[in-house]
Parts: structure tokens; sequence; C-alpha cells
């Protein structure tokens, strides 16, 4: 059964809309914690429009389960990763314009540049995860650059819930995708997460998902939890991916 992963990013969001000291990421961690999530997420964008520096140094401090790091494939980034020793450090692409990340990382057109960060987290120890689309090069690229981890952008079929309804041919499609992705991973040798526009009407039919090992949900999360709270809000996400599997 694959665990839930709680992206603290929106929370350090509004916070950064008043540039204050509250909501407190961290704090929403530590809820996080106690509604059952099994890993946090976070993202510290090379332009800081909401993760800072002092969030992940205290992160990295208190949280009692996997921080996964996500972060771009900068010098800069690697650094900082290097001395923060998370549980994983996924590599994403950014884009100045983008609100949120728009696409997996091409690591076929970069292959060469990411072997090498690659191969510096793997002597400190440190898990490299992709974030890519779900695609077979993508895939096998990963494994040729000593990616422990891919993580399947599942934006996708999110979109296609969205639009034309879970049960849709369209969605089933999109799940077939990942669904294929997933198996090429494993049969790689590397671990399948999955992430991206993930939400409690869409969350069951990727949970189901043979060889998924993680599943990282940030923005839906955190709006169910300005009504509901944290910890509920994590609690049911964790419900439906448990209760996904007979």
């Amino acid at each position: 059964m694959a665990i839930l992963s709680v992206n603290i990013d929106h929370v350090a969001t509004v916070r950064e809309a008043r540039k204050t000291y509250e909501p407190d990421p961290v704090e929403a961690a530590r809820e996080a914690e106690l509604g059952g999530a099994r890993g946090i997420t976070c993202h510290l964008r090379e332009d800081r429009r909401h993760v800072q520096d002092a969030d992940v140094d205290r992160l990295a401090e208190v949280v009692g389960v996997p921080l996964n790091f996500e972060m771009a494939a900068t010098s800069e980034m690697v650094e900082i990763a290097l001395r923060l020793r998370p549980s994983s450090a996924m590599l994403v692409p950014e884009g100045r314009d983008e609100v949120t990340t728009e696409g997996g990382l091409d690591v076929a057109a970069r292959k060469d540049g990411l072997t090498g960060i690659v191969a510096r987290f793997t002597d400190a120890g440190v898990p490299a995860s992709a974030f890519i689309d779900a695609e077979a090069t993508q895939i096998e690229a990963a494994a040729a650059c000593g990616f422990a981890v891919c993580e399947v952008h599942t934006g996708p079929w999110a979109h296609s819930c969205y639009e034309h309804g879970v049960d849709s041919a369209q969605a089933q499609a999109e799940l077939d995708r990942v669904a294929s992705a997933g198996r090429l991973i494993a049969q790689a040798g590397m671990r399948f997460n999955a992430g991206h526009a993930l939400g409690y009407e869409n969350i069951q039919p990727i949970a189901r998902l043979d060889d998924l090992c993680e599943l990282h949900i940030g923005h839906a999360i955190i709006s169910r939890a300005m009504f509901t709270g944290m910890q509920t809000a994590v609690r049911d996400m964790v419900g439906l991916i448990e209760s996904a599997i007979p």
C-alpha cells in the first residue's frame, strides 16, 4: 500500500502573501504527522516564493517522518540538499512564470548534467528522485542517470477527471499511462511514486496501482484543512488511500 507524503508549500504561500510569520509550515508538518502522514514534502524554489531557507532547516530538525526535498537541478539547491540530508531529493523543473510545476523534468535532454548530480546524492546517501511525465524515454533516461526514484506527474490524469469524470474514457487513458509508467519504473529497479493535482475525488484509482510506493499531495489537503483542520484533512486522505485496495 502506498504511503502519503503531505506537501506543506501552500501553507507557506499563505504566510508569504502577508510577509509575516503565520501560518507556520513547520507547525503544519507536525499536524500532518498527527493526522497520519508518513512523509512531508517541501519545495524550496529558486525565487523563494513560498518555502524559505529557515523553513527547510527547521523541518529537517523537527519532522519525525521522511522529508522529501523538492528542488531545481541547480548548484545552489544541490548544496542545500547535501547539507540538509533529506530522506529524498526530488529534482523538478522550475519556471519563473508558472504558478506551480507544469510538467515533468526532461531527464532525457539533460542526462549528462543530471548524472553528475545524482552521483553526488548517491555518494552522500541521499536517494535522488526524478519528477517525470509518464513517458518511457524519461524512465529509461532516469535509470541511466542512476535515479533511485521516479515520481510520475499525475496532472494529466487529474485534469481529465475534472473535465470528463473519473470514470470517463479520457481519464482511463491517462490512468493507463500512469500505470504503464509505474510498471516500467519498477522493472528498472526504481521506486514508483506519483503526485501532482491529486485530490479526494481522484485519488483511489491511482492508489490502487501496482508497485506504487508513495503519493505526494499538497494543495487538496491544505484546501480542505482550511475548513476541517490539518489533522482531519490528512486523516481523510489516508483513509481513502487505505480503503482503495480491498
